[in-house]
């Protein structure tokens, strides 16, 4: 068969799969889950395996440490994500839960029920426990899905697909409600967008902005985006120092490959001489470069000069920008202006300001006293996510299993008729 004729076949059947899982009770379901969270941990050698040949090509071809990062696996990631598989299977299920009830005068009883959307495509770059996360999210959520992986992370998504497709077969599921598109031919992904003849519902993409801005160019199917996380962490007049250094080492140094990391750090200069001194020094004890305006060199010898592009580069990597700014007007004009809607961050002991930030940003997260790592759908006792969408319509921030739903109305009467 030719590439195009292979997807369409994969479409077809996953609108068969997409039938069984919505009509596959909740504890079926459950079932398959709580299987694949097993064969994740038998088949955690095989898939190591496959990871280090990943890995392997990855260095051959110069990639940064930060994509190695992002693309390697461990014993403890591994067995991380049968645990997240775990969590996914022990939420409520979503499907059937009524979000709104009312009954109007006539007596007609009104219901609002959570329903699948269907058959999700994802596309996913260098990260191949996505394979699992978004597998696991929509088999809870009743929705078929069609996933391709990044060329880079091709052998350790297809060890985990494995699993996924153990787990499905083992709870009376066709494999076929979840599949993996096995090729690094770019040209899948071209197929997608055309959405296989109309078998897909909604396309997902989940990595750099080139895919992104690629996908909601040329989908000719609804896409819920996920832009890169150009985040910023402001640290108000009123800050803590203590709370102010603990806070910004860990939003940027935590992991710094991923899309919650801070990559701009703001500092209010009416504070900034005792603020921004010992934050930075965490920081460069911790090997993370900075590179700040004029404000910020002034207070902090021998850091480098930020350039404009700085303001709006997503480093992935232990490189920070800092600037001085004058209060939180100007915070937040910087922040609309460079950020991507993705999680911005406040330090403040000052309510009034922390409540102001957090009307006016204009992001997906707005955290206070917290870590923009904390931009995770685990971390909001979702069970995982797919991604945080920065779309602003129909899911935003963390999408869970429940963000992956529809819903249809459910109207009950008792012979009414209308006039």
């Amino acid at each position: 068969m030719t590439l195009d004729a292979t997807m369409l076949e994969m479409g077809r059947r996953a609108r068969t799969g997409a039938e069984a899982l919505r009509t596959a009770t909740a504890a079926t379901r459950s079932a398959a889950l709580s299987a694949m969270a097993a064969a994740l941990r038998d088949r955690a050698q095989p898939i190591l395996d496959a990871n280090a040949a990943d890995v392997d090509r990855a260095r051959s071809r110069g990639v940064t440490e930060a994509l190695i990062d992002r693309l390697a696996l461990t014993p403890a990631r591994i067995a991380a994500m049968a645990g997240a598989v775990e969590e996914v299977a022990a939420f409520p299920d979503p499907l059937g839960q009524a979000t709104a009830n009312w009954t109007r005068p006539n007596g007609l009883a009104f219901s609002r029920v959570r329903t699948p959307l269907g058959v999700l495509a994802i596309i996913y770059e260098s990260r191949p426990n996505v394979t699992a996360d978004a597998a696991a999210l929509c088999i809870r959520s009743g929705n078929a899905a069609i996933l391709r992986s990044g060329s880079d992370c091709l052998d350790s998504a297809l060890a985990i697909h494995a699993a996924v497709t153990e787990g499905l077969t083992a709870a009376g599921l066709p494999g076929e409600a979840v599949q993996l598109v096995d090729t690094p031919d770019r040209a899948a992904v071209g197929a997608l967008l055309t959405g296989l003849g109309g078998t897909i519902d909604l396309l997902i993409p989940r990595g750099g902005r080139s895919l992104v801005e690629r996908v909601q160019a040329e989908a000719r199917v609804p896409v819920l985006g996920h832009l890169e996380g150009m985040n910023h962490t402001y640290l108000h007049a009123s800050a803590d120092p203590d709370m102010a250094v603990a806070v910004v080492l860990n939003a940027k140094m935590r992991r710094v490959s991923v899309c919650g990391a801070t990559e701009t750090l703001l500092v209010d200069r009416e504070a900034a001489g005792r603020l921004l001194p010992p934050v930075a020094e965490a920081l460069m004890a911790a090997g993370c470069e900075l590179r700040g305006d004029a404000g910020a060199r002034a207070l902090i010898p021998g850091m480098g000069e930020a350039e404009e592009a700085d303001w709006s580069t997503e480093y992935l990597a232990p490189i920070l920008s800092v600037k001085v700014v004058e209060g939180l007007d100007e915070a937040v004009e910087h922040i609309n202006r460079y950020g991507s809607g993705h999680t911005e961050a406040i330090v403040a002991e000052d309510s009034f300001a922390a409540a102001a930030f957090q009307s006016v940003v204009d992001a997906s997260i707005v955290l206070w006293n917290a870590s923009t790592q904390f931009a995770d759908g685990g971390e909001f006792g979702f069970g995982g996510e797919i991604g945080i969408s920065t779309s602003r319509l129909h899911a935003r921030g963390p999408v869970g299993a429940e963000q992956l739903t529809s819903y249809k109305y459910v109207v009950t009467g008792t012979g009414q008729t209308r006039p």
